[in-house]
């Protein structure tokens, strides 16, 4: 992890055995919100291994297998491609385009897909002559001063967007419902959903209030060490729909 590929934010000495225990607690609480958990082992000497988000991106009818924006972890899909195979079809991306799944945020049939420093316009393309076949809406999304789009947008169980309105371009923005998150916590846009239940970084507790006095079912982690590696509570995990 120390070896982590990072752009925005400062190296930090990253505590492994700290790391090990907040992603089996990451892993508990997944479980406890009625995920089936599967951990994968085949990619674990590879320093971003466990921002597996990036790798995939999982639809109703397909999952989309990405091609990452940094040589470095290049070699990551293939490692995820057979387990995503157990559950639907694939179809790959390949290069020169880019695109991570960290930008790639569905709302109903829409997907907002950052263009990111990570994600470049021939994955954007791509991406959009997978999808717009099967009836999903594609919207890019500029985003400034941070790695993903979900890094700064992610979506709530009301179908709003919680959003850092600083690091992304809000005019793609303007159909949805936006929460703008307190100017204190930066990094508190980025929550992942089980059902309704919100999985949020513990170190965001005013955003969680917001979201508790919304009527939500808010749920927070210790996520530290993976943070001090630009890695978020949705970076953590590929979500699949079993029940579709």
């Amino acid at each position: 992890m120390s070896a982590c590929a990072q752009t925005f934010v400062p190296a930090q000495e990253i505590h492994y055995s700290t790391a090990l225990r907040q992603h089996d607690e990451y892993c508990r609480l997944l479980g406890e919100c009625g995920a089936k958990v599967v951990r994968l082992d085949g990619n674990r000497d590879m320093p971003d291994c466990t921002f597996i988000e990036d790798t995939a991106v999982v639809l109703d009818e397909l999952a989309i297998v990405c091609a990452l924006g940094v040589e470095s972890r290049r070699a990551e899909p293939a490692g995820i491609e057979p387990e995503l195979r157990k559950y639907c079809d694939v179809i790959r991306i390949e290069p020169p385009a880019t695109l991570e799944g960290g930008d790639v945020l569905r709302i109903g049939r829409t997907l907002l897909v950052g263009h990111s420093i990570r994600t470049n316009p021939l994955g954007i393309a791509a991406f959009r002559s997978v999808v717009e076949p099967l009836g999903y809406r594609v919207v890019p999304v500029a985003v400034r001063g941070c790695l993903h789009l979900k890094t700064a947008c992610t979506g709530l169980p009301d179908q709003s967007l919680l959003v850092n309105p600083l690091w992304i371009d809000p005019a793609p923005l303007k159909p949805f419902r936006v929460l703008p998150i307190p100017n204190d916590e930066l990094w508190a846009a980025n929550v992942a959903l089980i059902g309704r239940i919100v999985i949020m970084p513990a170190s965001c507790p005013r955003t969680a209030d917001l979201l508790k006095a919304r009527g939500m079912d808010v749920r927070p982690v210790d996520i530290s060490e993976f943070q001090k590696a630009e890695g978020g509570v949705t970076c953590l995990s590929i979500l699949i729909d079993r029940s579709l």
